[in-house]
C-alpha cells in the first residue's frame, strides 16, 4: 500500500503525475488555436526514465510516455474522485450472472489510421494480455476465464468466480487495434514507436528525449469535446526546486508536485489564474496489535477514537493540505454516497480528550494514584509507537499523537526504525501500535478486504499480506465476501455501509488523516479543470479532463 508523505513527493513528482501533469511550458504565451480552441497547454513530464525513448505500448508502466493516456482509451472511465463508472468505448454494461459481464460498445469510433472499432479489438486485446502475462499488469486474468465477441458490438467476459470486485480493473486496461498487434511477434517489446494507433483524443505529433508534444484527433469519436489543439510535455531533468519554480512563472498550465507554502509560492504570484486543489487520498490510521491487551478490547479502542488530535497533525505535520480522516474508513466527502445515512459528521471525530479520558475509565481503564492509566491487571499501561524515521512528515505527526495519549495517562515510547524494519515488524505482527495507510480508490471490496479480510492476515511472526493489525471477525469476512459476489450498487452500498459500522463500532483502525493528490492548475488559458466546487474528476483522470475544458474567456466553466 502507498503512504502519502510530503517528504520524497518533489523526487517523485514525475512518476506520481503522468496522468494529471505534463510539461515545463515555454515563455511565449498561447494564441487562440483553430476554431477557438487553445493553441496549447503545457503539462508535466512525460516519464520514461531519465533517458527517455518513444515507447507508447500502454502496458510497459516502467518505460511507456505518458502519452498513451491519451493516445488509447478503455471500455469505461471512472471519476476516482465520487467513484462513478463512466462510459466510454462501451455504452453500457449487465451483468447476466455473478459470472458473466456483457459490454455493448459505442457505434462510430475509429482507430486515428481510420479503421474501425470493434469488439474483435476488445476481445484480441484481452486475449493477448492472457498470453502474454508480463503484460497483465493489473492482473486481470486472475479473475476472468474467457473473452469472447457476441457480434461486431458485443463482448460477453466469463469470470472464474464472481467477478464484481475486479470490474473497477477495466478502467485501467487500454484497448488497442487488432490489425496492428497481431501483426507483433513480441507484445512484451513492442515499444509501439512509429505512428502509434489508437482511439484516443490526441496522436503524436513530435518526440525527443526533451519534449513530446500530442496534436488532437480531427476525427475523434467526440472531437467536439476537445477543446485543446496541442499538449505539450517537456521533460523535467532540472529537479523538484526548478520545477517549482517554473510553476510558480507559469510555465506549467497543470502539475502535480509537493509545494511547500503552495499560497505563497504559487497562488499569490498570480491569484486570478493559480489555483490548486488536494482531493484526498487513502487513510493514514492508527494501527494497534490487536493480539495484545489492551488493544483487543473493543471499548478500549472505541475511546481512544476521539483522542487524537487530527486538526493539529492535519495543521502541523501536514501544512494544512490534507483533512481528517472519517472512521468509516471511507473518502468523504467523494465517497460520502456509500455512507450509512446515520453517521454523525460523515464519520469525522472531533478531538475531545475529556471524552476519551471518561471512556477509558468506564472502560476499565482508570487512572491510578500516580496519574498513569491502569490497565485491567493494575499495571500502568506502556507501549512504543513506531513511524520510520526517515518520513518527516510521520515523525511530526507521532510528536502530537504520542503527546496526546501520554495526557491520558499513557507510557508511550516514540521509535524510529528505519522504514525497511518498519515495513518487516509490520507485517510480522512485530508492534505495539503504529502508522499505517489503507482504502482510498474506488474498488469497495479492496479497501475494505485489504486491511480487514481474515485472509489477508497471518499468525504472529509470518508475514501478513496486509491485514497488518490482525482483524479476525466472521461478520467482517461475510460483508467483504458480499462485496466481492454484489454486481448491484445497491447491494455494494448495502455492504460498505455495514463495513462502516464495523469501522465505527468494533474500530479494528482508527483513521486520522488522509493523504493528499497533488494538483496544481492555471486558468489563463483553459477552464474546467476539477476542483473543490466541481469534483467531477479526480486529477489523475486525464480523459475526463480533457473533454471538459474549455477556452478561457467561454461561457463554459
Amino acid at each position: 500500500m502507498k503512504r502519502w508523505k510530503l517528504t520524497r513527493i518533489v523526487a517523485a513528482a514525475a512518476a506520481v503525475a503522468l496522468a494529471a501533469s505534463g510539461c515545463t511550458g515555454t515563455e511565449q504565451q498561447s494564441g487562440p488555436g483553430t476554431d477557438g480552441r487553445v493553441a496549447y497547454l503545457d503539462y508535466g513530464d512525460f516519464g520514461g526514465g531519465s533517458n527517455p525513448q518513444a515507447n507508447y505500448n500502454p502496458y510497459l508502466d516502467a518505460s511507456r510516455l505518458g502519452a498513451t493516456e491519451y493516445l488509447f482509451e478503455q471500455l469505461v472511465a471512472y471519476d476516482n474522485y465520487g467513484c462513478q463508472a463512466k462510459p466510454w468505448l462501451a455504452t453500457e454494461w449487465s451483468w447476466t450472472d455473478p459470472q458473466t459481464l456483457v459490454w455493448k460498445l459505442r457505434d462510430g469510433v475509429t482507430w486515428n489510421d481510420g479503421k474501425p472499432f470493434t469488439a474483435d479489438d476488445v476481445t484480441f486485446t484481452y486475449d493477448m494480455l492472457k498470453q502474454h502475462k508480463a503484460l497483465d499488469v493489473k492482473g486481470i486474468w486472475r479473475y476472468l476465464s474467457a473473452v469472447e465477441t457476441t457480434d461486431p458490438r458485443t463482448v460477453t467476459m466469463r469470470f472464474t468466480q464472481p467477478g464484481a470486485a475486479a470490474f473497477t480493473l477495466f478502467s485501467e486496461i487500454k484497448i488497442v487495434p487488432k490489425h496492428v498487434w497481431s501483426t507483433v511477434s513480441d507484445p512484451v517489446t513492442f515499444t509501439n514507436a512509429d505512428k502509434p494507433v489508437g482511439t484516443g483524443p490526441f496522436t503524436v505529433k513530435a518526440f525527443n528525449p526533451q519534449q513530446l508534444t500530442l496534436g488532437r484527433n480531427a476525427d475523434y469519436w467526440q472531437a467536439d469535446k476537445v477543446k485543446v489543439d496541442e499538449l505539450r510535455f517537456h521533460k523535467a531533468d532540472g529537479g523538484g526546486q526548478i520545477d517549482q519554480l517554473k510553476l510558480s512563472r507559469g510555465e506549467y498550465d497543470t502539475n502535480a508536485m509537493f509545494v511547500p507554502d503552495i499560497k505563497k509560492a504559487y497562488v499569490d504570484r498570480d491569484p486570478e489564474h493559480n489555483k490548486y486543489w488536494y482531493p484526498s487520498g487513502g487513510s493514514i490510521s492508527v494501527y494497534m496489535n490487536l493480539t495484545k491487551a489492551p488493544f483487543d478490547d473493543t471499548a478500549f479502542r472505541r475511546a481512544l477514537v476521539p483522542a487524537f488530535n487530527r486538526q493539529e497533525i492535519v495543521d502541523k505535520a501536514q501544512l494544512g493540505y490534507v483533512k481528517p480522516a472519517s472512521q468509516t474508513g471511507l473518502v468523504v466527502p467523494g465517497q460520502a454516497t456509500w455512507l450509512p445515512p446515520d453517521i454523525p459528521n460523515q464519520g469525522i471525530v472531533a478531538y475531545d480528550q475529556a471524552k476519551a479520558d471518561a471512556d477509558l475509565t468506564a472502560a476499565g481503564y482508570p487512572r491510578n494514584g500516580d496519574g498513569k492509566r491502569a490497565g485491567k491487571d493494575g499495571k500502568p499501561i506502556a507501549f512504543s509507537f513506531r513511524v520510520p524515521g526517515s518520513w518527516t512528515d510521520w515523525v511530526q505527526a507521532q510528536r502530537i499523537i504520542v503527546a496526546n495519549l501520554t495526557a491520558l495517562g499513557f507510557t508511550v515510547r516514540a521509535e524510529t526504525p528505519t522504514p525497511e524494519a518498519y515495513e518487516n515488524d509490520r507485517a510480522i505482527g512485530n508492534y505495539d501500535m503504529l502508522l499505517g495507510v489503507h482504502g482510498g480508490s474506488c474498488n469497495m471490496f479492496r479497501n475494505f478486504q485489504e486491511p480487514l479480510a481474515s485472509d489477508q492476515s497471518a499468525p504472529i511472526g509470518k508475514k501478513a499480506v496486509s491485514n497488518f493489525v490482525r482483524w479476525n471477525d466472521p461478520r467482517t469476512d461475510q460483508l467483504i465476501d458480499t462485496l466481492r459476489t454484489a454486481t448491484d450498487e445497491a447491494a455494494q452500498k448495502a455492504a460498505v455501509a455495514d463495513l462502516a459500522k464495523v469501522m465505527t463500532d468494533q474500530v479494528p483502525v482508527i483513521p486520522l488523516w488522509y493523504g493528499a493528490k497533488w494538483f496544481q492548475y492555471r486558468t489563463a488559458k483553459a477552464t474546467g479543470w476539477p476542483n473543490e466546487e466541481n469534483p467531477y474528476a479526480a486529477p489523475s483522470d486525464n480523459l475526463l479532463i480533457i473533454t471538459n475544458l474549455q477556452p478561457a474567456g467561454s461561457n463554459a466553466k
